[in-house]
């Protein structure tokens, strides 16, 4: 099935920002920015930074010099986090504060303290999510309407809180995290999940027209995630094209430091999987999903 798909993708490839930047090896290009500290004097947030891609992004964001605004809910994560971070790079400052993003109230708080704190917000990583969805129809609509809800209407706070910032600043970097999941509609659990990650591709593709409308300095990043092997998805079984977290943390933070405005990641084989989902017939592209 893998090399049936791959053959299907690589027919409907096309050239694309996120696929210029897929010539560039993400280990090399990190190695580089490393040598540079390029996050020196800087500042990230991330949302649900206690594992997974939150965490992983965290730590590579450290190493490159970033100083760094963490949340998610599990405090005593974050407190370790925060521990071994400084502890291996004691030129940075890291801070955390408890955080449920479905307490949307709760959400432009601690963005807005940790603004205060820091001074400057640089970039904010709108990454906490879940992944928890079911077919439609099958009885399960809290299920899925607390996937959409937190995978939507949670990043929109996040979103709207974010951007109150960086329009005070008149300066910042708002990433999102979608899915490739948002490329299509899907059929059985992915249905709700990639719809919520198709909505927060939308919306972070409005507020880039607004910046380019408003001629405002502020960048917009939507990362479009693959396959990518977390401790939430340990027990699962294997998928095409997975990667293990490091390799997969590497992709988005090498595609966020290049402020590609969309990027599919890692870029080979997601950039084109993209495009091939993009317009293969909903039949074939049911099947194969």
């Amino acid at each position: 099935m893998q090399h049936k798909l791959l053959n299907l993708v690589t027919k409907s490839a096309k050239q694309s920002k996120a696929q210029v930047f897929s010539a560039v090896q993400p280990s090399r290009y990190l190695k580089d920015l490393n040598k540079q500290q390029v996050g020196q004097g800087k500042t990230v947030l991330i949302t649900g930074a206690s594992s997974g891609l939150g965490e992983g992004m965290a730590r590579l964001f450290a190493k490159l010099g970033y100083s760094l605004a963490i949340c998610a809910r599990r405090t005593d994560r974050l407190e370790r986090l925060q521990s071994e971070l400084v502890a291996a790079y004691p030129n940075i400052r890291v801070e955390y504060q408890a955080l449920d993003v479905s307490d949307y109230d709760a959400v432009f708080k601690v963005f807005d303290a940790f603004a205060a704190d820091f001074g400057t917000i640089d970039r904010i990583v709108v990454n906490a999510g879940i992944g928890d969805s079911r077919r439609i129809g099958k009885g399960r609509f809290d299920t899925n309407r607390r996937t959409v809800e937190i995978n939507f209407i949670s990043a929109l706070a996040q979103c709207e809180a974010a951007m109150n910032i960086f329009r005070a600043q008149n300066s910042g970097h708002l990433v999102v995290m979608s899915s490739m999941s948002a490329m299509r509609g899907l059929p059985k659990h992915l249905t709700a999940y990639g719809a919520s990650k198709a909505g927060l591709a939308h919306l972070a593709e409005g507020i880039r027209a607004d910046m380019l409308l408003t001629k405002l300095p502020i960048k917009v990043s939507t990362i479009y995630p693959g396959y990518i092997r977390t401790e939430i998805n340990t027990n699962a079984k294997p998928l095409p094209f997975e990667v293990d977290t490091e390799t997969g943390t590497k992709a988005i933070v090498a595609a966020i430091e290049a402020e590609v405005e969309e990027a599919c990641v890692p870029s080979l084989p997601w950039s084109i999987v993209g495009q091939a989902m993009k317009r293969l017939p909903l039949q074939v592209m049911s099947r194969l999903s």
